[in-house]
């Protein structure tokens, strides 16, 4: 993708996403199937992450895990594109007394090299699909190794090319939805607050296969494999016995192949090789 369409793309996400900013707490703060992903997803980075990390994280959005792992006693850099989710993240900082520990940047993933506070970091971590807007993944992932330090982290919570769910809906007559991760180089059309972009479906081959110079493959987990997606409004609430029910056989097998990589995402990480 050429650095013009490139802008034009990033630009575009990002005023979607900024339109959305005032009410995306309240949009998707209560429902039980996001907070049921942000916990699996806190959950994984935990394994991994050792006490006093310094974190960057980007596409950072209204600050919901930045503040989390602030609390956790962990020091972030927050980055996104969008100046509105950065407005809503700024005004949690402060008003929760987090300004010492998490700062912030409008920065583009994309544009990485020119990031004020370049670190190294302990921990890399960019969370629900924010990297699928972006047609050039392997011009992010480049950035990688400079960014974190020998031994450090990162992780990566991304959408594949297939989800089960969404294909299954090929029997529901939503043909759009069934085949909509089947794209190629120009990506998938998408909306949001009623603002058009583009998306992208990346495998984890993908993933480590750019990174795997400098990079080893950590752990992957399927999320959303089960658990429907959260899309699915009011699932949890109209059907809570199968939605325990559900949590717990994803909890089981999603680190199992095949269902570590057909869910709605999958998270994966990695950890930089330690120079010899």
């Amino acid at each position: 993708m050429k650095n013009g369409e490139l802008a034009i793309q990033e630009q575009s996400a990002g005023n979607a996403f900024g339109k959305q900013a005032p009410v995306f707490d309240q949009l998707y703060g209560s429902d039980s199937i996001v907070q049921y992903k942000r916990k699996r997803v806190r959950d994984h980075v935990e394994q991994w992450i050792k006490p006093g990390s310094y974190m960057l994280e980007l596409n950072a959005g209204t600050g919901e895990d930045a503040v989390y792992f602030a609390k956790q006693g962990h020091r972030i850099h927050a980055t996104d594109i969008s100046t509105g989710m950065l407005g809503i993240l700024s005004g949690k900082i402060a008003e929760q007394g987090l300004s010492a520990q998490v700062t912030h940047e409008s920065c583009s993933y994309t544009d990485l090299g020119s990031l004020q506070q370049k670190g190294p970091y302990d921990y890399l971590f960019s969370n629900f699909a924010g990297l699928n807007c972006t047609g050039s993944i392997e011009k992010v992932l480049s950035s990688f190794k400079t960014l974190t330090k020998p031994g450090g982290y990162i992780t990566l919570v991304l959408l594949p090319r297939f989800c089960l769910w969404e294909t299954l809906m090929l029997f529901r007559g939503k043909f759009r939805t069934a085949f909509r991760r089947w794209t190629g180089k120009k990506g998938a059309r998408a909306k949001v607050e009623g603002m058009p972009f583009r998306c992208w479906y990346y495998n984890p081959s993908t993933i480590i296969r750019a990174l795997q110079k400098d990079f080893d493959k950590v752990a992957i987990e399927g999320l959303c494999t089960m658990v429907p997606p959260s899309y699915l409004e009011h699932f949890a609430e109209t059907h809570p016995n199968w939605f325990k029910r559900l949590m717990r056989w994803e909890q089981k097998l999603k680190s199992s192949w095949p269902w570590k990589s057909i869910g709605d995402y999958y998270i994966i990480t990695l950890q930089r090789k330690k120079l010899s």
